[in-house]
């Protein structure tokens, strides 16, 4: 029989193991060896029972076994250890801290997801685990962040393959006390609870867990609670469960609710209020209009005022290199909820105009997130060079008449946690080779700290771990799919760890292209079971429960690794995860990547394998396009100039198969000794070198240095004095913005060029513009120069010089005068052209105005 609700009972702990419940509360244990071993001999069957997750661990043990072990002496002696290492990491000072300069007091960092661990299902793919690997980078860098993200009571699905090798999906139920997390609660004990006031009457409570992840609290808006009407619970069901307005709600709760919760936090713990607000794609956009609302409410700024005050301090990343994957809602529909009294003293129709497509090629009727977290975002950027110049191209036209490469949006390319996703074997041949697990310092080429022979045995035992997961993940499945108690035999001899192995695994959209390795079954199969140098290849990936497409994609390659002539060559594990992944990224020898470019914003998981030794063959696409340098993989070329998608699949599958065929599968199969040396040295290369750059530590600190500091000085520059600087900003916005249509340049004076230039001569440029007003400290008169090409444009590296007023208006007229020395040969052009000026722009068009000569 089934019961009708569960939930934990916790242990009495014995004195001396007390500080037990502290250790397992806190998500470090899920990155470090220590305290994850700790656990795990307690009990190791156990442990692999209850994922790998201490809380469950307690709560499962029995008090008889808690108290066998309070009487362990040995035992004990670790516990006072690990609490002691826990302490020392949560109060020393750390990167962060050691940081000169102005710094923020702290960072809000929101996410409809984050990646933890495999045992807190609250993430559905590449977006929540970055989430998860920035909180934790900020807790190892000491940089003072706390998270807002929802708690879905059943996460995201589990997958199974049936016999006909369709994805289906379940969801089990989590219970938040016996996943270690805490409620928040107020100096009286009871819950903080935060409301938000809806349409037609109806209220939203919610409930904040708390997940402690090393340094940083993990802050999880939870709709279950008594407060809620039985729609109301449901917000927070399923990770980005149902659509339209279910979707709206949980993103106006992650949102709204999330900047009430942080404030809640910050008094019950006396942290400060944030000076940075970085919201993780576009679905927290609400946070802007609710801290807008308590500016116009509490601080008496004006919506304009209010405006320029968010902006400073809010930071706002792109993933999204598709407008398919941006949430959009109807513009109604957000016009009800604004109406509602949600956002106290905000104009609704002004609020509305945020987020509207209201330019040429968008549709008027949307109100699109990430345009509302690009207008209430000052500080912009995609996740890699590449995504940062698709998002100038794709957004560029929230800035008309700027070029697209001056479009203000800049890049950070992504990170993975080291100590998350390197494994443990490697960490211990690290430990003793370099002194410590995870340095971005190591130079593993030093053959003389690791010998080839070492470094291909635990590359030979990563991937022994790998097909043994694997058999016993298949043979899971095919017993729940078949109802038998046993499962086939063939599964016995499923993959062989001495072959060239090729890993692909990955969120199934169509774009990822999961069955681009079938575009030619007959070749593959060859690869495959060639009888010298086989190759075999391991998938996983989940569909979302509501696309078919990528569900068909699955079944088609099921289905092909059912075939008996490459049956144990080709595998598809079932539910991927953070678990999964932890043993199929090692155990790889080359990690696949085959997107439609430049459709990957990013991808990390070819990043995470990297940094266990495992090579990269990829399309040129996200951080691959930035950092593929021909000796740490092997870059697949793409077909830009295909005529359609069936002629570009062919083509880039057939480059495909001959890159595995005449690079990859000699080079791994030659041999000096048994090893495969001139493999290692690719090997070698790509852990010396991605592990300097493809780390979450190098990023947050980017993300620290050049948007959080900024953004910091931004927000406490225009809050001094009682927001003196937000008030004259917003006039200046209002002033420029209604004098723009009548600046421009009357004339360009350029007989200061000399008729037969060459390098050395001085170029002398006198333009007149009419301002309408405006004073000269308002605008910045440039000349932008440089080569040009056939058709008389500048190119995209050229420069600009600020041209300096000349005198007083006459007659209503400025001149600008500057010389300029030349120094660039060839064909050479230049304009001029006005832009607005001012010190709290972090963007010369940022304001999208600009005017050039005629």
């Amino acid at each position: 029989m089934k019961a009708i609700r569960t939930f934990t009972v916790r242990p009495v702990l014995a004195d001396s193991l007390a500080a037990l419940d502290t250790l397992a509360a806190n998500w470090r244990w899920s990155w470090s060896r220590a305290t994850h071993a700790l656990f795990e001999t307690m009990d190791p069957k156990l442990w692999a029972e209850v994922g790998a997750n201490p809380a469950r661990m307690l709560g499962a043990l029995g008090q008889t076994r808690l108290d066998e072990l309070a009487a362990d002496e040995s035992f004990v002696a670790r516990v006072r250890e690990e609490s002691e290492r826990l302490n020392a990491y949560l109060t020393g000072d750390r990167w962060f801290q050691n940081l000169e300069g102005p710094k923020p007091a702290h960072i809000a960092y929101f996410s409809p997801e984050f990646g933890v661990d495999g045992s807190l299902p609250q993430y559905s793919g590449g977006l929540g685990i970055l989430a998860g690997d920035h909180l934790k980078s900020s807790s190892d860098l000491g940089v003072p962040l706390t998270g807002v993200g929802l708690f879905y009571r059943a996460g995201y699905f589990r997958q199974s393959i049936g016999e006909d090798g369709w994805q289906r999906e379940s969801y089990p139920l989590l219970d938040p006390y016996g996943l270690g997390l805490t409620l928040l609660r107020d100096a009286d004990g009871s819950p903080v609870e935060i409301s938000l006031t809806l349409p037609h009457d109806r209220q939203l409570h919610a409930r904040v867990w708390v997940a402690d992840i090393g340094r940083i609290p993990l802050l999880l808006l939870d709709s279950e609670t008594p407060s809620n009407t039985e729609e109301m619970r449901r917000v927070t069901d399923r990770l980005y469960g149902g659509g339209g307005e279910h979707r709206l709600l949980q993103e106006l709760l992650l949102g709204v609710g999330g900047v009430r919760a942080v404030r809640a936090f910050c008094r019950v713990t006396g942290r400060p209020a944030p000076d940075v607000y970085h919201t993780n794609e576009g679905h927290a956009g609400f946070q802007g209009l609710e801290r807008m609302s308590e500016l116009i409410t509490l601080d008496g700024l004006a919506f304009d005022e209010a405006l320029a005050q968010v902006r400073a301090s809010t930071v706002f990343t792109t993933h999204t290199p598709v407008p398919a994957g941006i949430d959009r809602f109807p513009r109604d529909l957000i016009r009800d909820y604004l109406q509602s009294g949600l956002f106290a003293r905000i104009d609704p129709e002004r609020a509305l105009a945020l987020g509207l497509e209201d330019y040429a090629g968008g549709d008027g009727s949307v109100f699109n997130m990430a345009v509302l977290g690009l207008h209430l975002g000052q500080h912009a950027n995609g996740v890699s060079l590449l995504h940062g110049a698709v998002s100038r191209g794709m957004f560029g036209q929230l800035w008309p008449g700027i070029d697209t490469e001056e479009v203000p949006i800049t890049s950070i390319t992504n990170g993975v946690h080291a100590p998350t996703w390197v494994h443990p074997a490697l960490k211990g041949v690290s430990e003793r080779a370099f002194g410590d697990a995870h340095s971005d310092r190591h130079d593993w080429r030093d053959a003389a700290r690791v010998s080839d022979e070492e470094l291909w045995g635990v590359r030979s035992q990563m991937k022994n771990e790998l097909v043994g997961e694997a058999r016993r993940r298949v043979a899971a499945s095919a017993m729940q799919a078949s109802g038998r108690d046993t499962a086939p035999a063939w599964i016995e001899d499923l993959l062989d760890p001495t072959i060239l192995t090729i890993g692909f695994a990955r969120r199934v959209p169509t774009y990822k292209r999961l069955t681009l390795m079938l575009r030619d079954p007959e070749r593959l199969t060859r690869l495959l079971t060639d009888p010298e140098r086989p190759v075999q290849i391991l998938i996983g990936g989940k569909s979302h429960p509501a696309d078919d497409s990528g569900k068909i994609l699955i079944q088609q390659l099921v289905k092909f690794s059912r075939d008996p002539k490459v049956r144990g060559r080709i595998v598809f594990l079932p539910d991927y995860d953070i678990t999964l992944a932890k043993t199929l990224y090692p155990g790889c020898d080359v990690w696949l990547n085959n997107p439609l470019r430049p459709l990957e914003a990013c991808g990390t998981s070819g990043m995470k394998a990297a940094l266990n030794g495992v090579l990269n063959l990829s399309i040129l696409d996200g951080w691959w396009d930035e950092w593929y340098d021909g000796k740490n993989g092997w870059a697949i070329p793409t077909a830009d100039n295909a005529s359609n998608d069936e002629e570009r699949d062919d083509a880039e599958a057939s480059a495909l198969y001959d890159l595995i065929e005449h690079q990859l599968v000699p080079t791994f199969y030659e041999r000096d000794g048994g090893i495969p040396r001139r493999w290692l040295e690719m090997v070698r290369h790509t852990m010396t070198d991605l592990g300097q750059k493809a780390t979450s530590d190098r990023m947050v600190r980017d993300y620290v240095t050049r948007l959080y500091v900024p953004a910091a000085q931004h927000d406490a520059a225009l809050r001094a004095d009682g927001f003196t600087e937000a008030r004259e900003l917003a006039a200046f916005v209002n002033r420029v913005k209604a004098a723009w249509p009548k600046v421009h340049v009357a004339n360009v004076d350029s007989s200061g060029i000399p008729q037969q230039a060459q390098a050395g001569d001085r170029m002398e440029v006198r333009a007149y513009v009419a301002l309408d007003g405006l004073s000269t400290g308002d605008v910045a008169v440039e000349l932008a120069y440089g080569r040009t090409d056939e058709n008389d444009k500048l190119a995209s590296d050229h420069a600009v010089m600020r041209l300096d007023a000349a005198g007083p208006a006459d007659g209503g007229i400025t001149t600008f005068t500057g010389a300029l020395p030349l120094t660039v040969t060839g064909t050479f052009g230049y304009t001029v052209r006005v832009i607005p000026t001012h010190p709290q722009l972090v963007s010369p068009v940022e304001l999208g105005l600009v005017t050039y000569a005629s």
